[in-house]
């Protein structure tokens, strides 16, 4: 398995919303982002736990080396590194539209949850 671009065990024909090399559709890495996004509701460590248990372990989609080679690059900048390497894997499975929609998903079920906490506050006071 190459280091430069991941590969995809299990993935059906290439469509034109993926990049061309490593035959992740766009539409599975959305289910897989959208999985994600479930599971990981709480601390960076747990999300990172998360999305290295479905990216590298389970989808074979990053090997173990470019995944802590991603997780280094973003413990260097300044930020929430979970949410920083969400987008960064994203964007290298499809570039600015998979950044886009990893980051999307990734900060949705915690911003839903706090809207219904505010929506409960506000009706029962």
């Amino acid at each position: 398995m190459s280091e430069s671009a991941p590969a995809a065990m299990t993935a059906g024909p290439a469509s034109s919303a993926s990049r061309p090399g490593h035959g992740i559709g766009f539409y599975e890495a959305v289910r897989v982002w959208t999985r994600i996004a479930a599971l990981s509701f709480g601390g960076p460590a747990g999300q990172i736990a998360v999305m290295h248990r479905v990216l590298v372990e389970e989808k074979r989609w990053l090997g173990e080396n470019r995944f802590l080679h991603a997780l280094n690059y973003c413990m260097l900048l300044p930020g929430p590194e979970a949410q920083q390497l969400a987008i960064y894997i994203g964007w290298l499975l499809h570039r600015t539209k998979g950044g886009l929609v990893a980051g999307i998903l990734f900060v949705l079920p915690g911003a839903i949850a706090i809207m219904a906490l505010s929506l409960v506050y506000v009706i029962f006071g």
